[in-house]
């Protein structure tokens, strides 16, 4: 502890915050035995650390969530909810009887992990080694965006050290010099089934959290007087910084102190009792801490009128040049931004970044801090556009799925899909991310065969809600649609097709001109295919499906450049599932393991090809 901390914190003020303290790990206590769930010993052990927080260092308006001159509080360790949910009653955001009575209970807003569904949590939490990366995305926009002081603070259990989405996130912190951003360590070493894997050596953290570029405070998480200096200290450090605080887990309840056994389990009521007592009984303090500085109201410039990218058709055009094209397009508006995972010159993200450097983030090989730091950018208002292979988003996936959770709007791009991306082979091919986009909650996926269809998807996803996913190809293929088509996402395109035909081809992406080619060649046997285009996978056309079947006679064919579960195939079937009528589906995917070689030959080889659909088409005319 340093002397100036000791000058600060003297009498009165180190009682005022050991009582708040207090009142903390009574009301996680109280609220979780109520509830008889949740984790309490974990929110004990951090409670000294929130209790200095929010009556000294954190500046946020409890009244006005929706300052944008409010610090950012972020639970990384989300299972610690009965302590927020604590600080929440303790600056009167929240109730008791809201706390106490309708704690993880159903329709509550207080639920077993943080999520937005408070307006003082930015983003869902409690997937561990998430809540510090999406920090950094809205350090990130505070920093080189906004250009305001707010600070983020993101409390982090030492359990989820382990994680590598938290070195991620501290060397994209170190390597942006992100001094508005602190990850407070609760190292109370304990895990859930026992020790974690450092313990109580904050040498090798304070060692790792430098190597990484980023300023560590060891410090005494129970020592008031030294966690307000190590606060104070991080809040004026010119890059960012790591508080490493030593707790000890359920403390103040001796009974759990430092004991295996009791994550994630409330104390018996009589326990709790006792607990309650010994910590001095209930109180009722309401603490103000500090408020933001007055900062000027955000001003949105207007932007000009959307002028997107034109192709000739019939020229030859990749859909992933086409989402760079539309990307720079969208650059007129000052909310959007683009991140990349060092692959922008194949994504073609990099058009952005040439023309708007400044709204441009490279997140490196780091699909998960290229998520997050999304994430991050909305919660203060901005439309990131983040890109990658459509293979590696999977290692991404948990922060997507969380990031639906957080009703978070980002949109995703997908290159290099398929069988179609040829001689690299199967490690670089997605081929599971319809399936894994489609089974995201509240997602949107879309699937464009040309340069035309690409750009108005692009646009349209600006401004769509949720989690956006746009698949594009690697290839170039000619372009099928006028400029300034009409393609509204939930719908589809009637390539060929009249009242008599003999069969549907139904495709998306690079099989459309497959289909295309099938078409023809079974015209010239006779038999009439239609040929549609569902640009719009989820959600998905399903009159024009339900035409089809009306007018083929139930005969379908659908081809995809995907792995059969769960993509194009399955969402034609549900679409049908409640079809009273018969329907014939032949459904063409890739069932094997690919190889390296052509577009043309891997696509022959897994039975998407031309050939292959003709044939399919043939058996059922």
């Amino acid at each position: 502890m340093t002397m100036e901390a000791e000058r600060t914190l003297r009498g009165e003020e180190l009682t005022q915050l050991g009582e708040l303290a207090a009142q903390l790990r009574v009301d996680a206590i109280r609220c979780s035995t109520r509830a008889g769930s949740g984790h309490p010993t974990s929110s004990l052990s951090a409670a000294d650390l929130m209790a200095v927080l929010i009556a000294r260092h954190l500046r946020y308006d409890w009244v006005n969530a929706g300052n944008r001159a409010n610090d950012h509080l972020i639970f990384s360790k989300g299972h610690a909810s009965p302590l927020l949910y604590a600080v929440l009653r303790a600056v009167g955001a929240i109730s008791e009887q809201e706390l106490m009575e309708t704690y993880r209970q159903l329709g509550s807003r207080l639920q077993g992990h943080p999520t937005p569904a408070l307006p003082w949590v930015d983003v869902a939490t409690g997937s561990l080694g998430q809540g510090l990366p999406v920090g950094v995305g809205i350090a990130l926009a505070g920093q080189y965006l906004d250009h305001l002081p707010f600070h983020v603070w993101a409390l982090c259990g030492d359990s989820e050290m382990a994680e590598g989405s938290i070195w991620e996130a501290l060397d994209k912190a170190g390597h942006y010099g992100l001094r508005n951003l602190t990850a407070i360590v609760d190292v109370n070493r304990l895990g859930q089934r026992g020790p974690t894997e450092l313990e109580w050596d904050l040498d090798t953290y304070r060692r790792r959290v430098e190597a990484f570029g980023c300023h560590p405070i060891v410090v005494d998480g129970h020592d008031l007087a030294a966690i307000d200096d190590a606060f104070g200290r991080a809040r004026q450090a010119t890059g960012p910084t790591v508080v490493l605080a030593r707790t000890i887990k359920g403390k103040g309840v001796p009974d759990v102190e430092n004991q295996p056994g009791w994550h994630g389990k409330p104390l018996k009521h009589d326990m709790a009792e006792r607990a309650v007592q010994a910590l001095g009984g209930v109180r009722q303090i309401r603490v103000a801490g500090p408020r933001p500085e007055p900062s000027p109201p955000a001003e949105a410039p207007a932007a000009p009128p959307l002028e997107l990218p034109r192709y000739e058709k019939g020229e030859q055009v990749a859909t992933r040049n086409a989402y760079g094209d539309a990307l720079r397009a969208l650059g007129s508006r000052p909310d959007v931004v683009a991140l990349d995972g060092e692959v922008s010159d194949s994504t073609r993200a990099d058009k952005f970044g040439e023309a708007y450097p400044d709204r441009f983030f490279e997140m490196f090989i780091s699909e998960q801090q290229l998520v997050a730091a999304a994430v991050g950018l909305q919660v203060r208002g901005y439309r990131p556009f983040a890109a990658t292979f459509a293979a590696f988003l999977s290692r991404a996936y948990d922060f997507i799925r969380m990031a639906a959770i957080s009703r978070a709007d980002i949109a995703l791009s997908g290159s290099h899909a398929g069988v179609e991306i040829g001689a690299d082979g199967p490690s670089q091919m997605g081929l599971e991310d319809l399936a894994a986009l489609r089974a995201v909650q509240g997602s949107t996926v879309l699937y464009p065969s040309d340069a035309v269809s690409c750009a108005a998807l692009v646009a349209q996803m600006a401004d769509r809600k949720g989690i956006v996913y746009l698949r594009t190809t690697r290839g170039k293929y000619p372009v099928l649609y006028d400029n300034g088509d009409d393609f509204p996402i939930g719908g589809s395109k009637l390539l060929r097709g009249g009242k008599t035909d003999d069969v549907a081809l139904i495709g998306a992406g690079v099989t459309v001109h497959n289909c295309l080619a099938a078409a023809d060649e079974l015209a010239r046997e006779g038999i009439t295919a239609r040929v549609i285009d569902l640009y719009s996978v989820k959600p998905l056309d399903q009159q024009r499906l339900l035409d089809a079947v009306r007018d083929t006679g139930g005969r379908l064919v659908v081809v995809e450049d995907h792995y059969p579960e769960g993509g194009l195939g399955s969402a034609v079937l549900e679409a049908l599932a409640d079809l009273a009528g018969p329907v014939r589906v032949k459904h063409l995917a890739v069932h094997g393991l690919p190889t390296s070689g052509t577009s043309a030959q891997l696509m022959d080889q897994a039975g998407i090809g031309v050939h292959a659909i003709v044939s399919a088409a043939r058996a059922l005319a």
